[in-house]
């Protein structure tokens, strides 16, 4: 059913069963893996997980026409709460005061063996 209010980005991945980023009313709600720019998972340490899955954030809101200062609202899945100071270290490099809303979310595992952290994101239309 199509319905002429929401708008849908499709995931890069022509395989993925989930959009990249969709939109409704001036918000835009995305969800990000630890993708690097080629495609590529990386399943390495928290930092670098943090790192890909922040830049995908950031590139999929502007893709969209928004950025990280329209924000409102993160959820951060970890599958290890002992991760969350790490990623914090990182995530104040892609926001400033003011901070969005957050939550932190320990989970049993996430869709791919190794990977460490996903975020979902609410961000306001530039």
């Amino acid at each position: 059913m199509t319905n002429p209010d929401l708008t849908f980005i499709p995931d890069a991945d022509a395989d993925s069963i989930s959009s990249d980023v969709a939109g409704f009313g001036g918000l835009l709600v995305s969800t990000q893996i630890p993708t690097r720019a080629d495609g590529s998972l990386e399943l390495g340490g928290i930092t670098e997980q943090s790192e890909c899955t922040l830049q995908a954030l950031k590139v999929a809101l502007e893709g969209a026409g928004s950025a990280m200062d329209r924000v409102l609202h993160l959820t951060i899945y970890l599958t290890d709460m002992a991760d969350r100071a790490a990623f914090n270290q990182v995530y104040q490099r892609f926001f400033t005061k003011p901070w969005p809303v957050r939550a932190a979310v320990g989970v049993a595992s996430l869709a791919v063996e190794g990977m460490r952290v996903e975020v979902t994101a609410m961000a306001a239309k530039a």
